[in-house]
């Protein structure tokens, strides 16, 4: 099994790329124990239109997606303030996990990544100058016209999140579980195709891809994985498993980090959210098992890591601060 050679690699790659920056800041010989530290999470913003995907802008502020109100709002990381700075995109259906799923951005231009958007294009659009979007590749077309193997009841996917990636994007599509090339012109091509595992969160190595799993139904730890793949090359390895239904990976000072939503509640449907107060931040450890560093969250939907802070946005609207000072974390 070649687990342990891959994250050992994934591992050695991000402390080098933070040896430099973290080096002022060197913790002392007490802080590197075997114990396992909690960190409570503290409220930053409340009172958005729901809560999905979220990146960090080439301003360095967080930018969240409202799918209820079809809106991206930027929030200061500092003061917590928020301000729309998208409007426009289709909102999301009822009863669905639709509307504006994730942002992102080149350089100082944002794309939103629609998913379920009814009559309107469900994909890749891009954001002008004066904060509207117009779509630029349709990934739900692109979807009925070129179906998955495995089996699946909507045609058109469901889409999760997005990943800036060369000279476009990866996508997820947790309902066809696959990974998608889609680029600014419009160009969309199949990157890797998976069996059932409900592909959700991404994250990049160099060329090496990252992706969060939340396994199938009812979404237990053992199917809540981190995979790696290089993009148009053959193999997938696992770096981690233990997650409850995993939505979002990231990197960090000192390692990699996952986003479990939490406990799901058998026979719940298919696409429902895992239950209230479950969700967890947690951290790569040794022989790739995942340890809990903050828990209690209520049904987190993405995260984004700045220096040693999580900041992680939960479906009801809120966005939370975890502490990752801490040389060992668990729960």
């Amino acid at each position: 099994m070649r687990t342990p050679r891959i994250l050992a690699i994934l591992l050695s790659t991000l402390l080098a790329a933070t040896t430099v920056a973290t080096a002022s800041a060197t913790p002392s010989h007490h802080d590197h124990h075997h114990g396992h530290h909690r960190t409570d999470p503290s409220l930053l913003t409340t009172g958005l239109s729901g809560g999905a995907g979220s990146t960090i802008g080439p301003d360095g502020a967080l930018y969240v997606t409202e799918p209820e109100a079809g809106e991206v709002s930027r929030i200061d990381r500092r003061t917590g303030a928020a301000s729309v700075s998208v409007s426009g995109l289709p909102v999301q259906q009822p009863d669905t996990p639709g509307g504006a799923v994730d942002v992102a951005f080149r350089g100082h231009t944002a794309y939103v990544l629609v998913t379920l958007a009814d009559e309107q294009v469900s994909g890749l659009y891009r954001v002008g100058r004066d904060g509207t979007a117009r779509p630029v590749a349709d990934i739900g077309a692109w979807s009925i016209a070129h179906p998955p193997k495995t089996d699946y009841f909507v045609p058109i996917g469901v889409q999760y999140a997005m990943e800036p990636y060369r000279k476009g994007f990866l996508v997820t599509d947790g309902h066809h579980n696959r990974v998608l090339y889609v680029t600014p012109d419009g160009s969309i091509t199949q990157v890797r195709a998976f069996g059932n595992v409900v592909p959700t969160g991404l994250e990049t190595v160099g060329r090496t891809v990252l992706v969060a799993q939340a396994g199938p139904v009812p979404h237990l730890p053992r199917d809540g994985r981190v995979v790696a793949f290089t993009p148009w090359r053959h193999g997938v390895h696992q770096v981690a498993s233990g997650g409850r239904l995993l939505v979002d990976v990231e990197k960090g000072r000192g390692g990699l980090y996952a986003l479990a939503q939490g406990h799901f509640t058998p026979g719940s449907a298919e696409g429902s959210p895992a239950d209230p107060d479950t969700g967890q931040v947690m951290k790569v450890g040794r022989h790739g098992i995942l340890r809990a560093v903050a828990t209690g969250l209520d049904q987190p939907t993405s995260f984004e890591i700045v220096g040693r802070t999580a900041y992680v946005v939960t479906l009801d609207g809120e966005v939370w601060k975890v502490s990752l000072s801490h040389g060992h974390h668990g729960r």
